[in-house]
């Protein structure tokens, strides 16, 4: 089955298919041309799908991940290459968004999410909280938080976090959030959408896991310093 009638069966058929639905059709038709991009270009066409979903949230990555993967078990790509593309897009997309944050500041980002369709102020500031909360590992976090996966790039960019620091953990954080879905979807097949029902409570115990992660490193480099 081709990857575009894959989707339009998926979103008809399961009602996890949430964040794709509500928006008039626009995202679905953007999702639908994306996943024609990968199946057409490979490794190259998941690192610009990946990117453009940096770009734009609304784009849900729980859906162009594993829909890379499965195009990878078609045969239009390699797995290594479908994981690799992705990834760089990732990192591509973030960096795009830390500096259009860091050249214009808070204001004009609040202003410029207001004035685009599908996104808001709020999701500036939803991003912005995480940062708030838990400093620079909020970029790490943040890359399995819907929507702050992709935001968080721009507190980091308000913030001057620097530029390797920045890098590194948006490299590791894409990297096993990507791996983890195109793989999913290259191991089940034409069912990768079963996916998407235990997302929503999957990225929540990984945040929780995370976060304490971080504590727990903290409070014992805090002890060593004693």
């Amino acid at each position: 089955m081709a990857a575009t009638a894959l989707i339009q069966e998926s979103a008809s058929s399961i009602d996890t298919l949430q964040y794709t639905t509500g928006t008039g059709g626009v995202i679905d038709s953007i999702t639908t041309w994306l996943v024609d991009l990968m199946a057409a270009m490979g490794g190259f066409g998941t690192g610009v799908a990946v990117f453009l979903e940096n770009l734009f949230p609304p784009i849900p990555s729980e859906v162009i991940l594993p829909l890379a993967g499965f195009t990878a078990a078609q045969g239009h790509m390699s797995l290594p290459e479908a994981i690799i593309g992705a990834t760089i897009g990732s990192v591509a997309g973030a960096l795009t968004l830390y500096a259009i944050a860091y050249a214009i500041g808070a204001e004009r980002m609040r202003r410029l999410f207001d004035w685009l369709p599908l996104t808001e102020a709020s999701d500036i500031d939803k991003a912005n909280d995480w940062f708030e909360r838990y400093g620079s590992p909020s970029v790490l976090v943040g890359r399995v938080i819907p929507i702050v996966r992709s935001l968080i790039s721009i507190p980091a960019g308000i913030a001057s976090m620097g530029l390797a620091w920045f890098v590194a953990l948006t490299t590791l954080g894409s990297a096993v959030w990507n791996t983890m879905l195109v793989m999913a979807g290259y191991l089940l097949g034409s069912r990768w959408n079963t996916i998407l029902a235990l997302l929503d409570r999957f990225q929540i115990v990984v945040a929780i896991l995370l976060v304490a992660l971080i504590v727990w490193y903290a409070a014992v480099k805090l002890k060593s310093a004693r």
